[in-house]
């Protein structure tokens, strides 16, 4: 495929994934078999909160891996990126099959974080590839504590979230060490810093919208 090919797959990923139904693998949502727990208003509307700041957070992930592919120069590391992608498809479409089931809604902000994490990606692309892998496994361990962090808040007999968020901080993880061995180099601390002060900042605002 050539520029003008991957650009229009970019698009089309960019529309799946805001508006529409994202492609996913072939792995089963993890929640699918496990029942829906009784939770009175304010417990459902925290776990609706939470699902809802981790369903942007797969928004952003997608759109990262986008940009990085886009302009990933070995091709295997662009096809490893890919790869990525595809399976926090799976996160996002999980996320949000339980807001539907929660009776609540995606973040009114999407686009803009979308099109943010886009344009960083793609930064990250241009850089190289070992910052641009260094770049994802930083992300991925930063989400891993995101995920660990809504563990221990979200109701407890919200079994159903807590299946699909154990299975996301597994993927992360996966995704994190399958980085570094492909040669990620270590982030500098003020990067680290600053992608922690943009997570707080969507986190907090997507909680509301």
């Amino acid at each position: 495929m050539n520029s003008a090919d991957r650009m229009l797959i970019g698009f089309d990923t960019a529309l799946r994934t805001l508006f529409g139904r994202p492609q996913v693998t072939e792995r089963a949502n993890p929640a699918e078999r496990v029942e829906e727990a009784e939770m009175d208003e304010a417990e459902r509307d925290l776990a609706a909160r939470l699902m809802r700041i981790n369903h942007t957070g797969e928004v952003c992930a997608q759109a990262l891996y986008q940009g990085q592919a886009l302009t990933a120069k070995l091709p295997a590391i662009r096809d490893s990126m890919e790869r990525a992608a595809k399976e926090e498809n799976d996160h996002l479409a999980w996320c949000e099959n339980r807001l539907d089931e929660l009776d609540d809604r995606k973040s009114l902000l999407n686009p803009i974080w979308y099109a943010g994490s886009f344009l960083i990606g793609a930064t990250a692309g241009l850089a190289g590839d070992r910052w641009s892998l260094g770049f994802v496994a930083e992300t991925e361990h930063q989400v891993e504590a995101h995920l660990d962090d809504h563990l221990g808040r979200i109701p407890a007999q919200d079994r159903k979230s807590i299946a699909i968020l154990e299975q996301m901080k597994e993927d992360e993880i996966h995704h994190a060490t399958v980085a570094l061995e492909a040669g990620g180099a270590v982030l500098p601390a003020v990067i680290k810093s600053a992608m922690k002060l943009t997570s707080k900042l969507m986190t907090r605002s997507v909680y509301y919208l």
